[in-house]
């Protein structure tokens, strides 16, 4: 694998670090600032002509100054006849923004996706999509992985009697990823019918299926951004009488009040990937991160050796 070459931006060095040290390769040296204006400023600092690179930057907040350096560094190297450029984007900021909803509004997912392919990419690594159609939105091939493998295999390894566990949907939307949970870990499966009253709130109304009363109860989403989606889940879950409470998610944003929500809530445990870095402050006493690196570092082999990717999208 001597051609190949994994760079990290501002983002989530530590993530970079962590796939290149499971790949045996030394991270690539690349020189990243910003001028006294705040412009971001970019040099490559080894040979990359001909070489196979894969850029590991999330676009995770700040959103758009990590989608500002992406792009910057896939131009960087593109400019620097690298072979093939990756873009290793473990975390899709605006990927929300996948729709038109209402009348007058963008469709940012769309927007982004062209930017980068724009700049130079030959080739993107997400992970945890928030709509999986994403996908469809760049015209170069796209692998999307999943985190659920991860998070399941720590799950199986707490030792859960499957008898009592019940694997809740958080919301509609959520009922694919629940189903997929249930058929690795096994357990009953629960949906919450949730509404939203805003943007930034959300109501819980009733629970189908189950039961839940002493029950373990396993809520799974792709992130958790504010909280309080989640925290209302578990809210409902306490109020159905489970006995043990447990959180899991791909991507935890936890901006806002995130960290307090979860703090209070009534849940034994969480679970998050490091898909996006965890400042000290956002770190609560039940919150266990769970690492995607080796997933990732075997995704970027297999892309690399122009082996099968499907088998890792379990």
């Amino acid at each position: 694998m001597n051609d190949m070459k994994i760079f990290s931006g501002r983002a989530h060095p530590e993530l970079a670090k962590k796939v290149s040290d499971y790949l045996g390769l030394p991270l690539g040296r690349a020189v990243m600032g910003n001028f006294p204006d705040g412009e971001i400023s970019c040099k490559i600092d080894e040979d990359v002509r001909g070489r196979d690179v894969f850029i590991v930057q999330p676009t995770c907040p700040p959103v758009n100054d990590n989608l500002m350096e992406l792009l910057i560094m896939i131009d960087s190297f593109m400019r620097a006849s690298a072979g093939r450029i990756t873009a290793v984007i473990p975390y899709f900021g605006y990927a929300r923004q996948d729709r038109k909803d209402e009348g007058r509004v963008p469709i940012t997912a769309k927007l982004v996706a062209n930017l980068i392919m724009r700049a130079g990419a030959n080739r993107i690594l997400a992970m945890d999509l928030h709509a999986a159609q994403i996908q469809g939105f760049f015209d170069i091939p796209t692998d999307h992985l999943f985190a659920a493998p991860v998070i399941d295999e720590h799950i199986k390894s707490l030792d859960f009697d499957e008898k009592d566990l019940v694997v809740v949907s958080p919301d509609e939307g959520s009922i694919k990823r629940a189903v997929a949970h249930t058929v690795r870990l096994g357990g009953r499966l629960a949906i919450i019918d949730k509404r939203r009253s805003s943007a930034e709130k959300t109501r819980q109304a009733h629970v189908i299926g189950g039961p839940i009363k002493g029950k373990t109860a396993l809520v799974f989403d792709d992130m958790i951004s504010t909280g309080s989606s989640i925290c209302g889940a578990a809210e409902v879950m306490h109020g159905a009488g489970a006995k043990r409470i447990y959180l899991a998610a791909t991507h935890g944003l936890l901006v806002g009040g995130a960290a307090a929500r979860l703090q209070a809530a009534p849940i034994d445990g969480l679970f998050l990937t490091d898909t996006i870095p965890l400042p000290a402050e956002k770190a609560i006493p039940k919150l266990q991160v769970l690492s995607i690196a080796p997933l990732l570092g075997e995704a970027i082999k297999r892309i690399h050796r122009n082996e099968s990717v499907s088998r890792l999208f379990g």
